[in-house]
């Protein structure tokens, strides 16, 4: 047992994408000391995505790679990676809010066991489910398995993820000894067409991500099918046909529409140790369950069970279950059953209490009851020794049994969004505990107790009302992260200045006045958050904090900012919003490596030409201040790629000034809330904007370079003076989001942008286009056939009309018709910049002048009968 469970990580396992999402979190959170440090400094990714509310704290790492078919006849290999994606600043008028952790509900984030501290038999089997390993849990081969496959150059993989296929692959399969097939991410609804002969041999087949509504019968002829995955597809129904599969170790069928598990022969299955079969519409797991007695891991996650199914109570090897996001309401007396679970994951259901048998179960580590409507704790808690992690977020808890404290091997206590005023006396006792999280509760203090956590390395207390923090605090070395948001704190906690391991402050929505001088020996801070409270000036004392990369130190009344403040070398993301700024403070453009600032909401009304010096800069707020001209001197910022001018409850501006296109870098321009009245006619050199947001102007109409944007993804300009879209619109081919509503439009109209459909804008465009071009000729026609010559002389000079009669000194033959037909199209076709319709406006508006009346008629009653027709 010890042997096969040691051995559960493999290569080919690793092989599915799910699973490496898995195992890299399990990693990232398993880590000891320097896992919390990490995770402190990646907290600085705030810098690239402040104000979306997200912070990224989870280190990824990359499993293990497949093997690929190297043959000739094989497609090619494809390894997987891992890749940055850097998330973009999005300045908001509740920016400061967003980067505090009460901004939104907090998730319960439920970190692994320690690996030094599993136990050998269980340890690959638990980080496979620990956390979100069960909602992601896919195809793993054991090294067992792997020895047992051989794989030498005879054995190949076939590797044709992402292919755009929509059958199944035949030639490819015609390679001798092929056992790995991979078919992920492709379009393929059925095994129609395939060879059985060349399947028969296969050991793992992965069809992750497919349209696939079944599975074949035939399937039961794969007798050495050990793996297999055919998650994230539309089956409904599972095929008696799969308990024929003797030799599977590893069924993935989540992320489906299935209602039912077959339940007659499933001993069959005695050798299943992997069962996911999350996300479907399961509302009963049949009594023949328990048959399947080697099975280890079940993923039953956002399913529809009411009730804890009983069956499930007697799977004698049950290392992790998971029933997240049902509705189950108790637990039944016979999960003591459960002797070898050490993962239980109850989140998001309906449980009102906690059977007093579940506390038999001693191997327990990992026990996740996020969101239930738990008001009590039973004190046989002191049961569960082997416990790591217990997460008990979004309850009823009001008090938190004492026993606790038996839990010795506990290193996460999460507690947060209950009815809490005190913990428990003893928790100091929690020798092992490294997380405590407590915030949204009721609590008043912090105990001087909290000295004795010598491993605590993050504490988060926000959402409470504690005045004061205990200068023993000072006790606990290893703390690297700490979150006091939200309190009633006046005086900045000296106690923190001596932890030299601290990296992450935050302090948001306290009433702190003064930052001690204390605060400047904490040169190791990276992360420092001040926003809302009582400072008047900008601290001299943080100026000493040389390595710190972000600071906010919005909402305050800070009028100046400190020369020294070019001590803080390291300074990447700036928050100044909401303060008392009348001039932008020069001492800023000193800062060489600022990438974010956002000093919005201030009364600046001008710029310095300093500003320039901000070499580094990508994304700047200076949304509702005071700017009477639009401050052409951050037109000189090559490197910017956000800019935020809008003004919600600043001075508005009026125009744009042509050097904006001096910013090629930008991808991002929000101009919303102003009084602008045109977009600049070569805004198209902007070539790199990606978001245009330019809602609550006075725009009338768009400049023909704005269609050349082929990056532009985002177009917001509702409540702007548009009457018209130009029928070119759709070479804008990388627009996905659009919004043209609050605008007076004719063309096309209102009920067609309503849907903020570009294909359908588009299409209207293009019909209407042709539509005015016949309507143009036949108004030419009219024209030609009725006009008088004295007329067709004026319309002539109104038009700036060739005739044909004056350009030669001989008597012309060619009659007055056709000289007025061949004078307008000439006028046309020297007109090719301008549409249908306006060429019919100018048209019409001559005739008007020149006195044509009965011309004039017919044309009205052209206009009328192509109105009353259906467009």
């Amino acid at each position: 047992y010890k042997n096969l469970a040691a051995n559960k990580i493999s290569e080919e396992e690793g092989t599915s994408a799910d699973l490496e999402d898995i195992t890299r979190q399990f990693r990232s959170q398993s880590m000891e000391e320097s896992e919390f440090i990490t995770e402190t400094s990646n907290s600085l990714n705030k810098a690239f995505h402040y104000l979306e509310g997200n912070s990224s704290n989870t280190i990824y790492e990359t499993l293990t790679e497949k093997d690929s078919l190297k043959s000739t006849s094989s497609t090619g290999s494809k390894s997987n990676e891992n890749e940055e994606q850097k998330q973009n600043v999005q300045f908001s008028e509740t920016s400061t809010r967003d980067a505090s952790p009460l901004s939104e509900p907090e998730t319960s984030r439920s970190s692994s066991l320690s690996v030094t501290e599993m136990s050998t038999d269980s340890q690959a089997l638990v980080s496979i489910l620990s956390h979100e390993s069960v909602r992601k849990v896919n195809a793993q081969v054991s090294e067992e398995y792997r020895e047992g496959f051989d794989l030498g150059s005879d054995n190949f993989t076939v590797n044709l993820e992402a292919k755009g296929l929509q059958e199944f692959p035949k030639d490819s399969l015609k390679v001798k000894h092929v056992k790995y097939l991979y078919l992920d991410n492709n379009k393929i609804k059925t095994f129609q067409g395939a060879d059985l002969n060349d399947l028969l041999g296969l050991e793992i087949i992965s069809l992750r991500d497919n349209e696939l509504s079944s599975l074949p019968c035939e399937i039961l002829l794969f007798h050495n099918l050990r793996i297999l995955n055919v998650s994230h597809n539309q089956i409904s129904h599972i095929p008696k046909e799969i308990l024929h599969l003797g030799n599977i170790r590893q069924l993935f069928l989540n992320d489906s529409y299935i209602e039912n598990f077959p339940s007659p022969g499933i001993e069959s299955l005695r050798n299943l140790e992997i069962l996911s079969l999350s996300k479907n519409k399961l509302r009963h797991i049949p009594n023949t369950l328990p048959n399947l007695q080697n099975l280890r891991i079940l993923d039953l996650e956002y399913n529809k069970l009411t009730i804890f199914p009983k069956a499930l109570c007697f799977l004698p090897k049950l290392i992790s279950l998971n029933l997240t996001g049902n509705m189950i309401g108790s637990l039944p007396k016979e999960i003591r059953e459960l002797k070898s679970l050490e993962n239980l994951l109850l989140d998001h259901n309906k449980l009102t209490f906690l059977a007093v048998e579940i506390f038999q179960l001693n191997k327990i580590k990992e026990l996740q009851l996020t969101d239930n409507k738990l008001e009590v704790i039973s004190h046989k808690i002191e049961n569960f020794k082997e416990l790591r992690i217990l997460t008990l977020d979004k309850n009823l808890a009001k008090k938190i049994p004492e026993r606790i404290s038996y839990c010795v091997m506990l290193e996460r206590l999460s507690l947060s969004d209950n009815k809490l005023i005190e913990l428990p006396k003893n928790i100091y006792k929690l020798k092992n505990l490294r997380k405590l999280h407590v915030n949204r509760n009721y609590m008043v203090r912090i105990t001087e107790d909290i000295s004795h956590l010598n491993n605590i390395c993050s504490l988060e207390f926000s959402g409470n009302i504690i005045k004061n923090i205990p200068i023993e605090i000072k006790n606990c070395r290893k703390l690297t992260k700490v979150e006091l948001n939200y309190n009633k704190i006046q005086q900045f906690p000296v106690g923190l200045c001596a932890l030299d391991s601290l990296y992450y402050l935050s302090f948001n929505g306290n009433s702190i006045s003064e930052i001690p001088v204390d605060v400047s020996f904490s040169k190791q801070l990276v992360h420092l958050e001040l926003n809302e409270n009582k400072l008047t000036v900008f601290p001299d004392h943080l100026c000493s904090l040389i390595n710190l990369k972000f600071l906010n130190l919005g909402k305050n009344q800070t009028r100046k900012i400190p020369p020294s403040i070019s001590n803080m070398v390291s300074l990447h993301v700036l928050i100044l919003c909401c303060n008392k700024f009348e001039t932008f403070p020069r001492e800023l453009c000193i800062l060489e490596k600022l990438q974010v600032l956002d000093i919005s909401e201030n009364q600046l009304w001008t710029i310095p030409s300093e500003i320039c010096n901000l070499k580094g800069v990508q994304k700047l707020n200076f949304s509702s201040n005071q700017f009477i001209h639009f401050p052409t001197e951050l037109c000189q910022l090559q490197s910017l790629e956000e800019l935020d001018i809008s003004q919600s409850n600043g001075t508005k501006l009026t125009r744009l000034p042509e050097e904006l296109s001096n910013m090629t870098q930008l991808k991002k321009l929000d101009i919303s809330n102003n009084a602008i009245k045109e977009i600049p006619r070569n805004i198209g050199e902007l070539r790199s904007l990606v978001s245009f947001y330019a809602y609550n102007n006075q725009i009338s109409y768009l400049p023909l370079s704005f269609l050349t944007l082929k990056e532009l993804q985002q177009l917001s300009l509702s409540g702007n003076n548009l009457t018209a879209l130009p029928s070119a619109i759709h070479n804008l081919v990388s627009l996905k989001e659009i919004n043209f509503d609050d605008n007076p439009l004719l063309t096309p109209p209102m009920e067609i942008c309503e849907g903020k459909q570009l294909y359908t804008i588009a299409c209207y465009l293009q019909r209407a286009d042709e539509r005015d071009e016949k309507i143009l000729e036949k108004i030419l026609k009219i024209v030609a056939n009725n006009i008088t010559k004295t007329n067709f002389e004026f319309l002539c000079q109104k038009l700036n009309l060739r005739n044909s009669e004056t350009d030669v000194p001989t008597k012309s033959t060619v009659s007055l018709n056709e000289r007025a037909y061949q004078a307008s199209v000439q006028w046309k076709t020297e007109n090719l910049s301008l549409t249908a319709a306006t060429l019919r406006n100018q048209l019409v508006r001559a005739l008007t002048m020149i006195g044509a009346y009965e011309i004039m008629d017919k044309i009205t009653a052209l206009n009328l009968f192509t109105c009353a027709i259906k467009f």
